[in-house]
């Protein structure tokens, strides 16, 4: 059971927030069947989707930022509480296994710690300096990204966070669900996804959530692409390190460069499990020193590596 603190008195009404309103589409929830159930809720999540589609300047324009702030050596934290500093790191935590990134260059800060990623710690948002506090805590530097992430656009433990990223030079990010005009938040980029009333009043882990997790699935995946992590649509910087990867691996190879399993296999093992490395041995007639040193030569770029040496892969 939760408990009532009386002294945690609200500083003003946040009814007027989107987030906060009534849909009216849902005031007989308790009482329909469950289909009828079950399909409103699928029609309404049509909404993330075209909200996501609106902001795609601003987050064309996040991407860009945060890629060239990645390539100096910057690193991108995300921060949040409740469910918005949850999907932050998932989002963070999903980068090393997909792209064989650097676990520090991709960071989720939540309001509470890992504790608070099984159990709720509302209470924490409510702690302005407690953003600034956890981003030092990690070194947060001029040369970072911070993507502030606040449903309601009003949550204390991001604006603290935003408003110390901006005073040190750092990009500050922010990403809520409200209209700009009813939460101001300090950033660099504003990006608002604009989802609408929940079905359920006030429970933004439904329709903000989902459009939070689309745009930060978008945001990292294309700040990776903008890396060269990535050529055509495989996910070339891949780590082989259990058996479905290894399997994606290889298929990866045969079909981008002609590679027969037991022959991607050895390829694999000299290169030491990089999918990335692997290719470019295999399409340059490389030994492993030579295609690392070639890789370094183009920023780890293997489009630009392969064409260096007369080379190509297929396009599959």
């Amino acid at each position: 059971m939760a408990v009532f603190h009386p002294d945690l008195q609200p500083s003003s009404d946040r009814g007027h927030l989107l987030t906060e309103q009534s849909n009216r589409r849902s005031s007989c929830l308790d009482q329909l069947d469950t289909l009828a159930l079950v399909e409103l809720f699928a029609d309404e999540d049509r909404r993330p989707q075209e909200a996501v589609a609106a902001v795609a300047p601003a987050l064309a324009q996040a991407v860009d930022a945060v890629a060239e702030r990645l390539r100096a050596g910057g690193r991108l934290f995300y921060l949040g509480a409740g469910t918005s500093g949850r999907l932050g790191v998932l989002d963070a935590a999903e980068c090393p296994p997909t792209f064989c990134s650097d676990p520090k260059q991709v960071q989720g800060v939540l309001a509470g710690g890992s504790a608070a990623l099984l159990r709720s710690s509302e209470g924490l948002e409510d702690i302005e300096a407690a953003g600034r506090a956890d981003l030092e805590e990690r070194g947060f530097c001029a040369k970072d990204c911070l993507v502030g992430i606040a449903a309601g656009g009003t949550t204390p433990y991001v604006r603290g966070g935003l408003a110390f990223a901006k005073s040190i030079g750092a990009l500050a990010i922010a990403m809520a669900c409200v209209p700009k005009g009813q939460a101001p938040l300090p950033c660099d980029i504003d990006i608002r996804l604009l989802t609408g009333p929940e079905l359920l009043t006030g429970s933004t882990r439904m329709k903000a959530g989902t459009a939070t997790k689309l745009a930060l699935n978008t945001l990292s995946t294309a700040v990776m692409v903008k890396l060269g992590k990535v050529y055509g649509n495989r996910m070339v910087d891949v780590a082989a390190s259990n058996s479905k990867l290894v399997d994606r691996s290889l298929r990866i190879l045969r079909d981008l460069a002609g590679v027969e399993r037991e022959r991607g296999l050895t390829l694999l093992e000299e290169a030491g499990g990089s999918v990335k490395l692997a290719l470019l041995m295999a399409a340059a007639a490389l030994s492993v020193d030579q295609a690392k040193a070639l890789l370094q030569q183009h920023n780890q770029q293997l489009r630009p590596a392969l064409a260096a040496c007369g080379a190509q892969l297929a396009e599959a």
